[in-house]
């Protein structure tokens, strides 16, 4: 922390303190290079290792955080049995969101490498935002996201390779980028789709498969992670791993993991960024959300813009430059060229439990009880659970 001159017992957070993720030893983006390493396959070069298995199934739970598993044991017993048999977290890229994480597990990439570098950003060269969830404006996806996904290299080196997820995605430009490889398989209840993924495992020799559940992270949005209601969601996520569990056939390894965590904040600790002039001043673009802002100064202003963020926001959020954020590794070891611009002139990352809203730009984020996209443990810690048979 340094002393901001002018403001008493004011501390403003170092970015270079902020606790980054853990790329290329323990971060999501590792998880399917390790996996592709135990097949014997080369290219796939990263420091977290696993037991190699023939068939191997990852499951993901959409806002399953690995803090969260630990404080409702009564509520996912199963999960929290797997914890105790020696299970794991690793951590999700930043910012810790659904866009940029399953880019991080598909491609194993560092959001740096792969581009999709927040919930929204700016597209280069048009003063516009990208909602990379919703890949609205449309772009060209393989143009925003040049990279293979481990998936299709996978798949060529003859490993049956399956995704079973809801049949909404099947064809949406986030899948193309980042989940495309083998064979997609649409089914549209959690069962089925551990089913299906069980029954994947044991019709191939050599396999692998992704499968995915989104009910929980929705949840914890609308009600919060201190909700009978979403206690009730992590208790159905529970029973399904224990029910894909349960199936797996001879020679397999069943990971179930997440993309990030979640963190209720309440009203008092939300700044309304459409409502707090200081913030908006100079700022041609708010784009992030609330927790993981990147803010686009207009031409000339950046600077300004950095020195009020840091005033307003610097003793509850982490707020850097876009050059001191890629220096702390908040993006990975790399941001290509084409990434750069996309990554806000300012970033702001909440520390506590405070969020950046816009309550008239984005009302419905800004009405969300759960929130997430920042580097605190109960965000960006994610869990690694094996089940081996």
């Amino acid at each position: 922390m340094t002393t901001h001159p002018g403001y008493d017992d004011f501390e403003i957070l170092d970015p270079s303190d902020a606790p980054a993720p853990q790329y290329g030893t323990g971060s999501l983006a590792d998880l399917l290079p390790a996996v592709a390493a135990g097949f014997g396959l080369p290219g796939f070069e990263t420091g977290l290792t696993l037991e190699p298995a023939d068939r191997v199934c990852v499951f993901l739970v959409d806002g399953l955080g690995y803090e969260l598993i630990r404080s409702h044991p009564d509520y996912a017993p199963f999960l929290n049995g797997l914890i105790a048999a020696g299970g794991r977290s690793v951590t999700a890229g930043f910012p810790s969101t659904t866009a940029t994480s399953l880019a991080s597990v598909g491609t194993g990439l560092p959001p740096g490498a792969h581009g999709l570098a927040g919930y929204t950003v700016a597209v280069p060269g048009r003063n516009q935002l990208m909602n990379q969830l919703r890949w609205q404006p449309p772009v060209p996806p393989h143009e925003w996201q040049p990279h293979p996904t481990v998936f299709e290299r996978v798949h060529r080196a003859g490993v049956a390779t399956a995704q079973v997820s809801s049949p909404l995605f099947a064809q949406t430009p986030l899948t193309k980028v980042a989940l495309s490889g083998g064979t997609f398989l649409g089914r549209s209840t959690g069962e089925e789709r551990m089913d299906l993924a069980a029954q994947w495992l044991a019709e191939h020799d050599r396999a692998l498969v992704y499968t995915y559940v989104s009910e929980l992270d929705g949840t914890g949005h609308r009600y919060g992670v201190d909700s009978d209601e979403w206690r009730m969601a992590l208790f159905a996520v529970d029973r399904l791993a224990k029910r894909l569990a349960e199936q797996l056939p001879p020679r397999s390894a069943l990971y179930v993991t997440a993309d990030h965590g979640m963190i209720d904040v309440l009203p008092e600790n939300r700044i309304d960024y459409d409502e707090d002039w200081e913030l908006s001043a100079g700022v041609a673009l708010l784009g992030g959300e609330g927790r993981a802002r990147h803010v686009y100064a207009v031409p000339g202003a950046a600077g300004d813009v950095f020195t009020v963020w840091s005033e307003v926001l610097g003793d509850r959020f982490w707020v850097a430059t876009r050059d001191q954020a890629i220096a702390a590794g908040w993006f990975g070891p790399v941001v290509e060229d084409r990434v750069y611009h996309r990554i806000g002139d300012v970033v702001a990352a909440a520390r506590d439990d405070f969020a950046v809203t816009a309550s008239r730009s984005e009302p419905g984020e800004s009405s969300m009880i759960g929130l997430h996209g920042s580097m605190t443990p109960v965000e960006q810690l994610v869990p690694l659970l094996e089940v081996r048979s």
